[in-house]
């Protein structure tokens, strides 16, 4: 299975995103253990303003796509982000 099979290409996006964000927050005072539900937290909004802007909504079950859309898509593109932090740290070892 492919990560594009789970995530919307229009979302692919925000996982350079979230990386920046994940970097930005790293030079902050906030805790590393932090950062990754910051992360999912702020995926999660921004799959959510994403979603709501480009979907029609005329239902009570189209709201409810859209709320699981956005928490799926936000949760995967931010661990996707994570994921890619993690390479890249992996990467820079001399081990």
């Amino acid at each position: 299975m492919d990560f594009l099979e789970f995530v919307k290409p229009e979302l692919m996006i925000l996982v350079p995103v979230l990386y920046l964000i994940g970097i930005a927050l790293k030079k902050c005072i906030i805790p590393d253990k932090y950062i990754p539900i910051i992360l999912g937290c702020a995926g999660v909004i921004l799959s959510t303003i994403y979603l709501l802007s480009v979907t029609q909504i005329t239902s009570v079950q189209d709201v409810w796509n859209a709320i699981f859309a956005a928490i799926t898509q936000g949760i995967l593109c931010a661990g996707a982000s994570v994921y890619a932090n993690q390479i890249y740290k992996q990467i820079k070892k001399d081990n």
